[in-house]
């Protein structure tokens, strides 16, 4: 097992007021509960949700990005004062004094959060513990994936090859769609940043490219399926929707309405669910989709499922069928269009997509996705409170966490 370090399970379970359980892996009898007011986290929870590019009631995509965007999470000195409400709020004194004295004894322990639903959007990582400090200053911090889903007894977790194949699906292009399923990415020029990851991928990328790995129309769920099987990580970089419950979470790839699935096609093309992903796209007995060891979900609340009462869509599908970690997103994600279009303080050559996409690329290409993720985190908490640039802004950054099960 990758880096033996003090690691500690965190689960929150709401009712009427907030439940917090915690017990450290090389303890697992020794649980801690405690109880927190409603009243005490709420305010906090409130001002969080106001300030994400999550749609509210009532609001357009475009309503809630200009919203965010303008709000506490672009703007240094009131985002400090909200992810200090927050850290105040959630993390409990009892477990903060226990990560404490292991830092004293020069230990970076790891802390494993199972949301519940009201903390759904919490971005832990980014919580202002201290002056300078974040959580993820000195402490590594992953999504815990129900136990439902990282103990099931027909998991296999799928081995994994550092040299092996990556099933890259780089901002597909989504036939039939409507403009709100356009390019994610806009042009990739050769030689920027992400034209350079596909060249690091090299022969190791497939399938193969035949003129450009972006915008491909050839995509589709029969294609992909049978390479995810034997390769090492999945790379998906594009759309996804949410839905009534976690299963119906929808990846939008090339799939038309000749292909198969539990998805109605909505004009001329088919989205795969989590529940095509667990149970299998085609017609006929049950087939559970194989995933590699590594999986990210680079698009808008692909980490979304912790939002319904019921935690089960993409990521826990990908962890079922074999992830061991698996990177998505907790809320909407703004594209560079969307913050050039609605950020005040942006310009035509404000960019920050790429460099969270090659940092995720790069997390899954080391022994410790979670560790190495975690590490840009710092680096950007860091930029973003020695100077405040809208490139560094928590509003992508904090938007990331890797499940680990």
């Amino acid at each position: 097992m990758v880096n033996q370090r003090p690691t500690v399970q965190l689960k929150l379970v709401d009712s009427d007021d907030l439940f917090y359980s915690w017990r450290w892996e090389h303890e697992l009898g020794a649980i801690q509960n405690i109880l927190v007011e409603r009243g005490r986290v709420q305010p906090a929870l409130d001002a969080l949700a106001e300030a994400l590019p999550t749609p509210l009631p009532g609001e357009t995509v475009d309503q809630a990005l200009r919203r965010a965007l303008a709000g506490p999470l672009t703007n240094r000195e009131q985002e400090i004062g909200l992810s200090t409400a927050l850290a105040r709020s959630l993390i409990p004194y009892q477990l903060a004094m226990e990560l404490n004295t292991l830092l004293e004894q020069g230990q970076r322990p790891h802390v494993r959060i199972q949301p519940s639903l009201s903390t759904a959007q919490v971005p832990w990582e980014a919580l202002h513990v201290d002056e300078g400090e974040r959580f993820v200053t000195n402490s590594d911090v992953s999504v815990l994936p129900p136990a439902t889903v990282r103990n099931a007894p027909e998991r296999r977790v799928s081995e994994w090859d550092p040299e092996g194949d990556v099933v890259a699906v780089l901002d597909p292009s989504v036939p039939g769609a409507a403009a709100a399923l356009g390019s994610v990415l806009g042009p990739v020029a050769p030689g920027s940043p992400l034209a350079d990851l596909v060249d690091r991928l090299g022969d190791r990328l497939t399938p193969k490219a035949i003129e450009s790995a972006f915008r491909r129309t050839d995509l589709n769920r029969d294609a992909i399926e049978p390479l995810l099987a034997e390769a090492a990580r999945f790379f998906y970089i594009g759309h996804v929707t949410t839905s009534q419950n976690g299963l119906d979470a929808r990846l939008h790839l090339s799939c038309g309405p000749e292909t198969t699935g539990r998805a109605a096609v909505s004009r001329g093309h088919r989205p795969l669910t989590a529940a095509d992903i667990v149970l299998g796209h085609r017609p006929g007995a049950p087939a559970a989709w194989r995933m590699p060891n590594r999986v990210a979900f680079i698009a808008c609340e692909s980490g979304g499922e912790v939002r319904f009462a019921e935690p089960v869509g993409l990521v826990a599908a990908a962890l079922h069928a074999g992830a061991r970690y698996v990177t998505a997103t907790r809320w909407t994600l703004p594209t560079d269009a969307g913050i050039r279009n609605f950020a005040d303080r942006a310009t035509p050559e404000t960019t920050v997509l790429p460099e969270a996409i090659i940092a995720v690329d790069r997390a899954h290409e080391n022994p410790d996705p979670v560790a190495a993720l975690n590490d840009w985190q710092r680096q950007k908490a860091e930029r973003w409170e020695a100077e405040g640039r809208l490139e560094d802004s928590p509003i992508i950054w904090s938007a990331f966490a890797t499940a680990y099960g």
